[in-house]
Parts: structure tokens; C-alpha cells; sequence
């Protein structure tokens, strides 16, 4: 998809707009869990009316981080409410941009850090537990959905995930979408170059009879209204019938730079074929690979991760002659809210 200049001008102009005119808050907690032992690192951003002095969250060596303001007191009303899921190996800050972006036009935007698959845990033991992941976002939907006082009072009707790689098979699974552990052991039989096959071997979440039934089975939360997948991965394993049968709206968003690891095609392409054509979205962004869904690297990253651990540097990396990082991001932020006011609107017309 490409967008014509004017337009692009204009939403940058307008996300410069909406940096000034509102503000947002921050908030970062742990939530405990005594009874798993599964705490989760949860941030949230979120409208607020204050006139406070704003500090870059999330800014560090390699990436550009979003302006906020450090527990603010939120703004009044009702807003959306949506929660990212990162990636394998990420963190909350992956999508900081995001974040940044829908907070600023009335959303609050929870992110959490999911133990055993990001950046600094990566605990066997909590990794293979795959099927905690949709918990781990439904446990931020009852923390943000109980402290309106915190972090502003959240629509119950317009509650959405957004998920990156393997966050985006977290979305749809807390959507209602089912797994079946045979038969994607039976697919990477086919496809094991595939990036969500390596990756699975790696966790090896079903190596019991008791963690294959887990991972089988149904990880809904009706309070979900809609998802959001951003060049995902797992989805192979994903049944037929659930997806056709998806209850809630889906766009569907993939990185269209030719990768042998998470082709199109054989990823989000092949998901948004299995979906209800009346209220899915399949969007391919032809100069974005599958890194252009993490947050903008600052000059001189890539040579510092590739002088760090050689190949890292491929996460600052978009598709050859593509536009900036930032211009895409611009575009993919157009795309998720247009799709959740549709949403919206479509359940309002019924």
C-alpha cells in the first residue's frame, strides 16, 4: 500500500498536533501473582488534562522513545481501552510509537512484558508455558478495567488487542481462535524454515500431554472486541474451524519484504484467507519488513547491535528504497484506528 505525499503531510502535521494539544500519562507496576509465580512489568498510557513537564520513556542507545508525562492523573470521560502484545524476545517497549500514538488520540494503551519471551527473561520454564500469554493480557484487562482513578474509566464495549510476531498469534488466541500442537507439528514438517517453527521447537510448550491440552484450549475473554495482528507468526497452527468462526473483528497486517523466516504468504496472507471475509481486513505494506513494527532506531544503531552480536542489526532494518520507519509507522497507525472506529461503527449500525 502506498500513500500519496499530502497525505502523509497531514498526518504527520496532525500527530504533531495531537503531541500538544493532548497530553499523556504514564504509569508503570508489577502484577503479582503469588499463586503462578508469574509477575508481569505492566506500563499504560493514557489521555490526561495535565500541563506537567513531559520526559521520553523508553528512549535508550538504540531506540527512539515517546514523550509522556510520569503518573498523571488521567482525563476524565470514557475511553477505548488496548493492549499490545510484544513479540518473541521483545518487550513493552516495542511499540512504544503505537502506544504513544492511540493514547494521544483517547485511548488508554496497557503493554506488558510476557516472562519467559522477552528481552530480559527468557526462562525455559515460563516460555513453555504458551498458553499464559493470553492470561498475561487478560490480567492487564482486569487491572486497567478496575482502576479507573489511575488510568481513566475504559469503554467496556471497545476493548482491543494488538499483537507483533508472536503477540499477534497471543491476540488472536484471546480472541477466541484455537490451537492444535499436532497439526502445526505436522506443518513445520513442511515448512521448517519458518521463523514460528524454530521458535516453537525452542519453547517446546507441548511436551506433555498436560501442556498440549493447555495450549488446546479455549483462551478467550469476551470482553475483547476486536484484534489486531502485525506480521505474526504461529498462526499455522491455528485450526480452521476457530478462525472461521472468529466472534470479533480482525485486521490483519504483514510486512510485505520477501522473508524466507516469515513469509507473507505462509503467515498473515494465509490467516486472513481462514477469516470471516465480512469482518476481517488484510493490509500487506510492501516496503516494511517484519522489524518496521519495532520502535525507530537512532543513526548509528544497527552498526552498534551488529558490533555487539553480529546479525542483530537486522531489527533496524526496513526494505530496500523504503520510506522512512517512522512514515510507516505513520501509515500503520492510520490503518489500526481507522479499523477499530469501523468496528465500532459497524457493531452500532447492527
Amino acid at each position: 500500500m502506498k500513500i500519496a505525499f499530502g497525505a502523509l503531510l497531514l498526518t504527520w502535521l496532525t500527530t504533531i498536533a495531537l503531541a500538544d494539544e493532548n497530553p499523556v500519562g504514564f504509569q508503570s507496576s508489577t502484577l503479582s501473582d503469588p499463586h503462578n509465580d508469574r509477575s508481569l512489568e505492566m506500563v499504560v498510557w493514557y489521555p490526561s488534562a495535565t500541563t506537567a513537564a513531559t520526559e521520553l520513556i523508553g528512549d535508550n542507545a538504540v531506540f527512539v522513545g515517546a514523550s509522556a508525562v510520569r503518573d498523571a492523573p488521567p482525563a476524565a470521560g470514557k475511553h477505548p481501552l488496548l493492549v499490545l502484545s510484544h513479540g518473541y524476545r521483545g518487550n513493552w517497549s516495542n511499540q512504544i510509537w503505537l502506544a504513544s500514538a492511540l493514547a494521544q488520540r483517547g485511548y488508554i494503551v496497557a503493554a506488558i512484558n510476557h516472562p519467559g519471551t522477552t528481552t530480559h527473561d527468557r526462562s525455559p520454564q515460563a516460555a513453555a508455558q504458551l498458553w499464559q500469554r493470553p492470561v498475561d493480557l487478560r490480567r492487564a484487562i482486569d487491572r486497567v478495567t478496575t482502576q479507573p482513578e489511575k488510568f481513566g474509566l475504559v469503554a467496556n464495549d471497545r476493548i482491543a488487542v494488538v499483537g507483533h510476531s508472536l503477540g499477534g498469534w497471543t491476540a488472536l488466541e484471546i480472541a477466541g481462535a484455537r490451537f492444535d500442537p499436532d497439526r502445526f507439528a505436522h506443518d513445520c514438517k513442511a515448512h521448517p524454515q519458518l521463523a514460528s517453527c524454530t521458535v516453537y521447537g525452542k519453547i517446546n510448550p507441548a511436551s506433555t500431554s498436560e501442556s498440549k491440552a493447555a495450549l488446546a484450549a479455549d483462551l478467550r475473554d469476551k470482553r475483547v472486541t476486536a484484534v489486531v495482528t502485525l506480521d505474526l507468526g504461529l498462526s499455522r497452527g491455528l485450526t480452521d474451524a476457530s478462525l472461521a468462526a472468529l466472534p470479533v473483528p480482525a485486521l490483519v497486517i504483514a510486512a510485505g519484504v520477501p522473508s524466507r523466516e516469515l513469509p507473507a504468504e505462509l503467515e498473515s496472507a494465509n490467516l486472513a484467507k481462514r477469516l470471516p471475509a465480512a469482518s476481517s481486513r488484510y493490509v500487506e505494506i510492501s516496503d516494511a519488513s517484519h522489524f518496521s513494527f519495532m520502535s525507530v532506531c537512532k543513526p548509528g544503531a544497527q552498526v552498534m547491535l551488529e558490533e555487539e552480536v553480529p546479525g542483530d542489526g537486522i531489527i533496524c532494518r526496513d526494505g530496500d528504497s523504503a520510506r522512512s520507519r517512522g512514515v510507516i509507522q505513520q501509515q500503520i497507525t492510520s490503518l489500526i484506528a481507522e479499523f477499530l472506529q469501523s468496528s465500532i461503527n459497524k457493531e452500532d449500525s447492527l
